[in-house]
């Protein structure tokens, strides 16, 4: 029986450690799936724009948003630029997401800054909940590369055979 003040066993330092690591791994999932939601989120806002219709989901870019409306107004040509414009806005952000889930620290900054420049892009408009929706993801994003670095400093203090989980 442990007495009072007994270190803990090392099993259970163990156990602890594996619990805390799988914490981080899904917070790390979760703000890095940011990514993947922003762009298809803003798919889907394209496809409503380039058919005419008004009205967009919070959480998609500024940017697209944009590019959507410019290419609505210049005809069938300007529909295959928006296209284009659109697809590599929306292919950055799917990139960010790999390397993200990759635990790329890079990949977390670089979206996050993308991310909050778009997000001034509604200050020029009445649409004051996407920038409230942006701050959220943003600090969602930001979550998850905390929980990617600190997942990087558990794993230095983890034994080896811990630290590769299948």
């Amino acid at each position: 029986m442990a007495g009072f003040g007994t270190a803990p066993s090392q099993d259970t330092v163990m156990a602890a450690q594996i619990q805390r690591k799988m914490v981080l791994e899904q917070r790390l999932k979760g703000g890095a799936s940011w990514f993947y939601w922003i762009c298809g989120l803003s798919l889907i806002n394209t496809v409503i724009v380039l058919s005419g219709s008004n009205w967009h989901f919070l959480a998609g870019l500024g940017i697209t948003d944009i590019i959507s409306y410019v290419a609505q107004k210049g005809g069938s040509a300007g529909t295959v630029v928006g296209i284009i414009g659109n697809a590599l806005a929306l292919g950055i952000f799917v990139l960010l997401g790999v390397f993200a889930h990759k635990r790329q620290t890079w990949a977390f900054i670089v979206g996050m800054t993308i991310y909050g420049l778009d997000a001034l892009i509604f200050l020029f408009g009445p649409d004051i909940l996407s920038i409230g929706f942006h701050a959220f993801a943003l600090f969602q994003i930001f979550k998850g590369m905390q929980a990617g670095n600190a997942l990087t400093e558990l794993e230095k203090q983890m034994p080896q055979t811990i630290v590769a989980t299948p």
